[in-house]
């Protein structure tokens, strides 16, 4: 037995008690007669000490050769401590070591092992296994691991069944690039790793089984992020014989759950508003709602006014920003160089003061009188003492600019909160959407997503405008969970396929197997997925996922501690009949 306790359960109810501990070094302090060390484990920390008039003499000499994460197991007495900590739970006592036993030496590590560590990034993920012993990612691990944990208790209460679907699969039209997997035994053949398991969980309820759910690996082989990982994990739920309404009841119950048993927060029903309304309030599909700063559209009051920016654009659009009436020239110049970067892509923007008298101050006082940009305000929401900032251009990227400024506003502000939280859904996407660069439409979220009935019709006529019966949950800004009621008969599947520009060949090919299945009586079903990295994420308080899964790839997809991807030797090339270029 390496401890009959752990380093973080110990107490002044344990005085006089005989114990055996194990675990990390965390440091040492060596007063020359008395040498006090502290023990880590994933449970927190112990004293030792070791003193030289009541320690075995070898006992204590060997404990002055102890460095930084050295493994040890020791056996004493537990003792109070003269000297408390009342930081940590173990800080009434300390233990008087009588054993001592270094299971495992240590190199000095690159980086101290403290919450506030002096290890930049690169190092950290060099050293992974280092960086999880620090409280911050262990913390984040064990967080992750209650999360599913309340994930899988609520569902299987619910009578949903986790079934586990295959990674070596074939490779299908998602959306991103699939990653391949050469077959040793069927030369020049490949499988692809699931960018989901969507055909698998359609097939599913094909099968019968009613309410399944899986957390599972998915992969994609696109450009990454913060918030992006080459691999990532969803929470994958399909439901049988339901409608739009009993999705959306089961998983807004299952996040309303989740932040109350994790985060302790009582939430009604969530908002619901359609996929247009988010364009046009907020400029993008996933709006943090937490604070306001909504759309004005300007067009009605702002063209026609001799102002030939304005006259020109196709959309003039603008947001009052709260309290920052009295911003000055240089930080209002700052904010017109931040959305000019390329990454915004803006040409310029024009602002208002909305002063705190009741007039206005604005760069274009030029062309517009005060009672033109009381109109401004009225229709953005501004009060005295905000400012008014407006972009124009082409609609849908004007739009996008604007939602990036309304963001890091909110940032540079304070408004997004992450203790506070704002779920709500975003329903009636789009079905399709065009691709210049291809020339043809292409599904907004999959070939499998069943248009609303009643726009049918458009297909032949007006495809841009068939609504979807799909569905995004947002929480914060972050699109958390997404998914639709689906096709579930083959003629149907067939006229979806036709319009994303499939020949019958080519969708037979690619997802006879589906199409086959629907003609043995196929239940209507639909569900949703949840990203778990990103869910956990934001119920964390963070806004990047990557401290929340254990070993994760850099920006560049690489995994610096192992070395991956590496290249291979010739021998396996050849057993998989792979030449390289």
């Amino acid at each position: 037995m390496y401890r009959s306790h752990n380093c973080g359960e110990l107490n002044a109810s344990h005085i006089n008690t005989e114990v055996t501990l194990a675990g990390w070094v965390q440091k040492s302090r060596d007063k020359g007669f008395m040498n006090w060390v502290d023990l880590r484990d994933r449970y927190g920390i112990t004293q030792l000490i070791f003193d030289e008039g009541r320690s075995d003499k070898t006992v204590f000499e060997r404990a002055k050769t102890l460095g930084r994460e050295f493994v040890i197991q020791v056996k004493g007495t537990v003792i109070e401590r003269e000297s408390k900590n009342n930081n940590i739970p173990t800080g009434a006592i300390e233990i008087l070591v009588t054993e001592l036993t270094i299971l495992n030496a240590s190199l000095t590590p690159p980086f101290t092992i403290e919450d506030e560590t002096d290890g930049g990034e690169d190092i950290r993920m060099k050293y992974r296994y280092l960086d999880i012993r620090r409280n911050p990612v262990k913390n984040s691990l064990m967080f992750r691991h209650k999360v599913a944990m309340e994930v899988r208790k609520y569902l299987s209460d619910l009578d949903f069944c986790e079934v586990e679907t295959p990674y070596l699969i074939k490779s299908t039209p998602e959306g991103a690039r699939d990653f391949v997997v050469p077959s040793r035994m069927n030369e020049g053949q490949f499988y692809a790793l699931p960018q989901s398991p969507q055909t698998f969980k359609q097939l599913l309820m094909v099968g019968g089984m009613d309410k399944y759910f899986q957390i599972v690996k998915c992969f994609r082989d696109e450009d990454l992020r913060a918030d992006r990982q080459p691999e990532f994990t969803q929470i994958d739920c399909e439901m049988a014989f339901v409608e739009q309404e009993d999705i959306l009841n089961v998983f807004e119950g299952l996040t309303r759950h989740l932040l109350k048993e994790i985060k302790g927060i009582e939430v009604e029903k969530f908002p619901r508003i359609t996929y247009e309304y988010a364009m046009k309030t907020y400029g993008n599909d996933k709006p943090d709602i937490r604070f306001g700063m909504e759309f004005g559209e300007l067009n009605e009051v702002a063209q026609h006014k001799e102002f030939p920016v304005f006259n020109a654009a196709e959309f003039v659009v603008g947001i009052a920003v709260p309290g920052v009436g009295s911003y000055t020239r240089k930080e209002i110049d700052g904010l017109i160089d931040w959305v000019k970067r390329p990454q915004v892509g803006a040409s310029g923007m024009v602002y208002v003061k909305c002063n705190e008298d009741g007039t206005y101050k604005s760069s274009v006082d030029k062309f517009y009188d005060q009672d033109d940009l009381a109109q401004w305000a009225k229709i953005t929401g501004a009060k005295p003492g905000d400012m008014i900032f407006v972009l124009s251009g082409p609609t849908d990227k004007t739009r996008t600019q604007l939602s990036a400024l309304r963001m890091e506003l909110a940032t540079r502000l304070g408004l997004r909160n992450p203790a506070e939280f704002a779920p709500l859904w975003v329903v009636d996407f789009p079905l399709l959407e065009f691709d210049e660069e291809s020339g043809r439409y292409h599904a907004m979220h999959h070939p499998f997503t069943s248009p609303k009935p009643e726009d049918m019709h458009l297909l032949e006529t007006d495809p841009g405008k068939v609504r979807a019966n799909a569905y995004d949950m947002v929480l914060n800004g972050n699109e958390i969970g997404g998914g639709s009621i689906r096709i579930h008969d083959k003629a149907t599947q067939e006229l979806m396929f036709k319009y994303l520009g499939f020949t019958a060949e080519d969708a037979k090919a690619q997802f006879g197997f589906l199409m086959d299945a629907f003609q043995f009586g196929a239940p209507p079903h639909g569900g949703l997925a949840f990203g778990l990295d990103r869910l956990v994420a934001i119920l964390g308080g963070q806004e990047t996922i990557r401290d929340f899964i254990a070993f994760p790839k850099n920006n560049s997809g690489r995994d610096v501690m192992i070395d991956a991807p590496s290249k291979i030797d010739e021998s396996q090339l050849k057993e998989l009949h792979i030449k390289l270029a």
